[in-house]
Formats: C-alpha cells, structure tokens, sequence
C-alpha cells in the first residue's frame, strides 16, 4: 500500500489560531491544511495523518460525524488528535473519550510544543501505515499459497490421469516389452521437461520456444542449424503446455525415426503468431518438414496421431490437420489461449 502523504489537519476556527499553528508547522516543513468546520475535517481524515483541533470547536460542534467515523476504523488504526485547550481548565471527558489517541496541549504554548507534538503524531501514524502494509502483504501471500495449493492438487490429478493415458495408449501401439520401456521412458522424459518449465513459474504457464527446444536442440548439429522457430514470445498455460509440450515430442519423434530428422539434409520450420479476435486470442502454428524420405500417411493409427489429433482437441480445445505430403509432413494446430493467470505473479 502506497502511504499517503503526511499532512497535518488544523481546526481552529476562532482568531488566529489555526494560521499560526499552521505558520509553526511550516516553519519547521510539516505540512497542513487548515479545515473551517468539523464537517470539513472528518471529510479528510482518512488522508491526513493528525489532526490539531481546538477544544471549543468541538464544544460548538455536532460530534456525531466524527463519533461515526471513529467507529468505522480498522483493528489497525488508531488517529491521533492533538487537543489544544486552555491553560488551567480540565479537559472534557466527553471530548477525549471521543478523540480516543489524544494528546492535550494547553493554550498558550511554545511553537516548539507544537511541532514536537505533531512529528510524534505523524511518527505514530506512519507506524500504524506500515503495519497496514505488513498485514495486507501478508493477506497477498496467504491468498497465493491457497491458489498454488489449489492449482498445484489440479496438476497433480491432471499429471497422473496423462500418465494413465500414456501407460496404455503406449501398451497398446508397441509389441514388446523392451520398445514399450523406451517408448514410455521417452514421454515420461519429455512430460518431465514441460512440467519443469512450469515448476518455474508456480505451474502456469511455459515459454512456447522452450517447450521446443527441448525437443529440438539435439538436432541442430555443427554443420550448420536443422530446425528454425519463427513466431513472437508466448507463454501457454499449463492445460494448454502439457498436451502441447507432449504433441512436440510425438511429432520430434516421428521426424526422427520416418521424417526429415531421419536424413542429414532434412529440416523442420515451426513458425506461429497469435491472433485476437471476438472470442478472445488463438494461437496459430505450423510445423513443416522437408528434405526427408517421401512421406506416406501411416496404415495404422498409434499413439502419435491420436494425441495430435484427439487428445489436442479434448484437452486444448484445439483445431489440427495434419498433411502427410510427400515432401514433408504439415502439422497445423490453432487453439484459445487463456488470458488470465490463475496465481498472481510475484
């Protein structure tokens, strides 16, 4: 919380009174603002820091405004008033029980009095801002650890219904146990990976070019880079990065073992942009294959195509075709991206 300014309100309607403890304060660069009716002054008070007030304009004063709004302050705050009275007389009861945290200056005083007593009042008041501060920051942390738990028993849940999925779709598409190990090894590997990058940042979201260098870097070689990226910074939401992230993988795989990763001359360009529209903003990519064997759509569907073309639109609500051109396969995905974080940002 930004702590406002430290002025000093005066209500001293009689004589001089207020211009000269106004005149006091300034000698000495506490500022003030002098204030021609009680009405005016609990008006301000909740952006003043102290308040120096005569005895008799409260006396001459309907009280319960200011009575309304000390009943209406927080556990923290605790105003303090400076009560200027006359010398010799005994305070009213009635107005230092209303005042609550009031110190009694007697009439006439010493400038010095004054301003002393003031810096007190403004030191006790930013004190009380400070632990307003304190608490409110405190409020933001325990609100944060509730969203992260919530998120973090969401991705838990999500993570081992994936690993099910991965368990039998990968049972299902091999014919021993030892290309089953690998297989499985591998996506739980490239599940790891995606999952790390939104460890990062408290499970929200993932960079978009990371998810894919992960699956990339290797085959950029020295002879020169095989893959190209092409597209603005994103970050995915974790509903959006996991089944993506796992989609990468599969099609990094296919390239490896069939496609254009599989012979030296080939090359992979993944290029994307993001688009607004209506309904909010969508996410366009395209991973394009060249210089590799002929391509021919597959005889029989495993679990590659059925992530990229099933699990993507259950999951992401994701639109995908996918060309099996001989010159190299064109994967094409569009999908909604979320516009708000679930956990605010540190």
């Amino acid at each position: 919380m930004a702590q406002p300014d430290p002025v000093a309100l005066i209500l001293a309607p009689g004589g001089r009174d207020a211009r000269v403890a106004a005149a006091i304060l300034a000698e000495v660069g506490i500022a003030s603002r002098i204030r021609e009716s009680l009405a005016e002054l609990v008006a301000d008070l909740d952006t003043a820091a102290c308040a120096v007030i005569t005895e008799e304009a409260l006396l001459r004063s309907d009280r319960r405004a200011l009575a309304e709004w000390s009943e209406r302050q927080p556990p923290w705050s605790d105003f303090p008033f400076i009560l200027l009275n006359h010398r010799g007389a005994s305070p009213d009861e009635r107005l230092t029980g209303l005042l609550g945290n009031v110190t009694l200056l007697e009439r006439p005083f010493h400038p010095a009095v004054l301003a002393n007593a003031v810096r007190s009042a403004l030191r006790a008041r930013r004190r009380q801002w400070e632990v307003l501060a304190h608490l409110e920051e405190r409020q933001k942390t325990h609100e944060r650890q509730a969203l992260l738990i919530r998120e973090l028993h969401h991705r838990v849940k999500n993570t081992l219904a994936t690993v099910q999925g991965l368990l039998g779709a990968t049972a299902r598409s091999t014919r021993d146990v030892e290309t089953f190990y690998q297989s499985f090894s591998n996506r739980i590997v490239s599940l790891g990976k995606t999952h790390t990058l939104l460890t990062e940042d408290y499970w929200q979201t993932a960079p978009l070019h990371e998810l894919l260098e992960n699956e990339l870097r290797p085959y950029n070689d020295a002879d020169g880079p095989r893959v190209h990226f092409d597209g603005p910074p994103i970050e995915l939401a974790a509903d959006l990065a996991v089944p993506t992230g796992m989609a990468f993988h599969e099609l990094t795989t296919n390239a490896a073992k069939h496609g254009a990763l599989s012979q030296p001359g080939g090359r992979i360009t993944v290029a994307w942009d993001v688009t607004a529209g209506d309904s909010g903003r969508r996410l366009s990519l395209d991973w394009r294959e060249s210089g590799g064997p002929p391509v021919t759509a597959p005889q029989r569907k495993g679990f590659g195509s059925t992530l990229l073309q099933r699990v993507l639109a259950q999951q992401c609500n994701a639109t995908v075709t996918i060309d099996y051109a001989p010159a190299g396969l064109h994967f094409h995905m569009e999908a909604p991206l979320p516009e708000e974080r679930l956990v605010p940002s540190y």
